[in-house]
């Protein structure tokens, strides 16, 4: 196996599917978490999530989303628009049967006008987009529609987010609980309220 094969296989690193693999389809800016930042945040968020709804907007090979459903996520939404990328989640949806997940083959803007008509409320969004389309300024001004009480962000992007940014888009309800830099990807843990320093 290379070493460019190697750094494209991901999977299911906890919870009720430990160990599934995910395929990785060759689909252009497909940047799949690397399991080691997977670990750390799920880490921050805990290993149980029994109850929440979780929205992953930028979904790619699913592995956020599957995360956090193997670890007991009541409902997960996963957002794509990429035809292989739909199909490779499909087919994984239906080797687990993952009743409680929904493929959503739409673009990011699109779902949340979705789920804002249909009174979806999420508790945890995963925001993992493309690099370089400002895809971070179009979509975290129109989530507050779609937000539970308490929701947490969690946020890749390619720099660190600044805290002047966070209230440009969210408000200053907002605040950066956690982050931390894994190669060229920056990634965030963000909190409504007033969370105390440290909290996950």
């Amino acid at each position: 196996m290379s070493r460019e094969q190697a750094a494209h296989k991901v999977r299911i690193i906890g919870g009720l599917w430990k160990r599934t693999p995910l395929q990785v389809p060759d689909v252009p800016g497909l940047r799949p978490t690397p399991d080691r930042v997977r670990e750390t945040l799920f880490n921050w968020l805990g290993h149980d999530l029994s109850g929440l709804h979780c929205l992953d907007l930028f979904a790619g090979t699913g592995a956020l989303g599957l995360e956090a459903a193997s670890r007991g996520a009541q409902s997960v939404w996963l957002v794509e628009t990429d035809r292989r990328a739909l199909r490779a989640i499909a087919q994984v949806l239906d080797k687990l049967k993952a009743d409680q997940v929904r493929l959503v083959a739409s673009d990011a803007l699109s779902a949340l006008s979705q789920a804002q008509s249909a009174g979806h409320r999420f508790d945890l969004v995963f925001l993992d987009p493309p690099f370089g389309q400002g895809w971070l300024d179009k979509v975290l001004p129109r989530l507050a529609p779609v937000l539970a009480d308490g929701a947490r962000l969690y946020v890749e992007s390619e720099q660190a987010l600044t805290d002047d940014e966070i209230v440009q888009w969210l408000g200053t309800r907002w605040a950066l609980v956690k982050a931390d830099r894994a190669g060229q990807v920056f990634y965030h843990l963000l909190r409504a309220g007033n969370p105390t320093k440290g909290e996950s």
